[in-house]
């Protein structure tokens, strides 16, 4: 195990109920709030309505609406703006990862001079940063409990990540009854975005990690028990409940603190993202397996025959390359299973940007070194085409 600086600093109100208490959260930092969404269903479900009673005319609230799926550079410039002519005290930040991502690049262009789309590339840019407080609305990203962000620009094609401490939310309200109208598109992807961050974190060269791998391995078994009864019944609280948790957990440094390493199937998948604007979590789902089955060699067969064994309960046999088959086979049926598409036809994606993809994937992420398995150019390429077909 690596040495490592461990801080889980966001203040989480779990439950039913909690927003009562959204006044006191946001008072301390001041009346001037901007709050932001994204495409008008906290309207629908009755949330947006239910803040603008409580906040009353007790705050001045202006609002960035519309924020994109994959949050865009421009909306990050025209919140920076807003915050800055509206002198924001404090960001409300009602939604999902694309939301709450969205909101800390506003958070900290706002004192930036440059363009925010410089953090992207040194993200000890981020000085002083705006407080924010979310509202989650979608188990995925885990964005509602730490400091990262992933930002689009649509003229460079590039959809890419910075972080810092001090862009973690000052308090999250996870209320799981606000998930129940999630759409079984989304909350599959959300689950698919769950399982990956514990994947990137669970294969990983840096050895004697028992507690991280153990806490990952008992979230991944909650996503793959819960996943199955919320998409029967959107409306499970427990379900709905258990997911969140399994959300905010997955990624506030409990399963990557005292790892070193380079995820490998993000840096993939947000190339699809950026070229083709799809779904993120849908993207990690069609990449995951075929990555899997790509990087099974004698020297990572241990680890996924293990990964079998204590989450999908295959029988330890001395046969761990069938072990570890299986469980890459077992990865790729749960998530057909939920109804994801499962080969990049299915979301738009042909082969004729294949290799570009992968050119960039290199360029924005150094994957032949410090990932589970070394990739270059070449073998991206053989994984996004093998992902344009079905696997089994």
């Amino acid at each position: 195990m690596k040495n490592f600086n461990f801080q889980a600093a966001t203040n989480i109100l779990f439950g039913k109920g909690q927003i009562e208490k959204l006044v006191d959260v946001l008072a301390p930092f001041g009346k001037n709030v901007l709050l932001t969404y994204g495409g008008g269903s906290i309207k629908r479900n009755g949330l947006y309505a239910d803040i603008q009673e409580k906040l009353g005319s007790e705050f001045n609230v202006i609002e960035l609406a519309g924020i994109e799926p994959n949050p865009r550079l421009e909306t990050v410039k025209k919140g920076v703006s807003l915050c800055r002519e509206h002198k924001i005290d404090v960001i409300l930040a009602v939604g999902g990862g694309s939301t709450i991502d969205c909101s800390k690049a506003i958070s900290a262009g706002t004192f930036y001079e440059g363009n925010p789309w410089d953090f992207t590339n040194d993200s000890s840019l981020v000085g002083e940063t705006l407080p924010i407080v979310s509202i989650l609305t979608i188990a995925a990203t885990g964005s509602e409990m730490n400091g990262g962000s992933v930002i689009t620009n649509l003229e460079t094609k590039e959809k890419l990540s910075f972080g810092s401490r001090d862009l973690a939310p000052k308090v999250s309200i996870l209320d799981p009854s606000y998930t129940f109208s999630v759409p079984k598109y989304q909350t599959m992807a959300g689950s698919a975005d769950i399982l990956s961050h514990l994947f990137e974190n669970y294969f990983n060269q840096t050895t004697d990690t028992m507690v991280q791998d153990g806490i990952a391995e008992g979230l991944m078994r909650t996503v793959y028990h819960y996943t199955p009864l919320v998409l029967e019944n959107p409306e499970d609280y427990e379900a709905r409940a258990n997911l969140m948790w399994a959300s905010s957990l997955a990624l506030n440094g409990l399963t990557g603190s005292g790892k070193a390493g380079i995820w490998s199937c993000h840096g993939m998948e947000h190339e699809l993202s950026a070229y083709y604007d799809i779904t993120h979590g849908i993207g990690l789902a069609i990449i995951t397996p075929r990555w899997m089955k790509y990087c099974l060699n004698e020297k990572t067969v241990g680890k996924f025959a293990e990964f079998g064994h204590r989450v999908f309960d295959i029988e330890k046999t001395n046969n761990q390359m069938l072990m570890a088959e299986k469980a890459i086979e077992l990865t790729y049926q749960s998530f057909k299973s939920w109804g994801i598409p499962m080969t990049l036809g299915e979301v738009g994606i042909d082969d004729s940007l294949l290799d570009e993809m992968a050119s960039q994937t290199v360029k924005h992420k150094t994957m032949d070194q410090g990932t589970f398995v070394p990739l270059t150019q070449k073998d991206i390429l053989a994984i996004f085409t093998d992902s344009l077909v079905e696997m089994y």
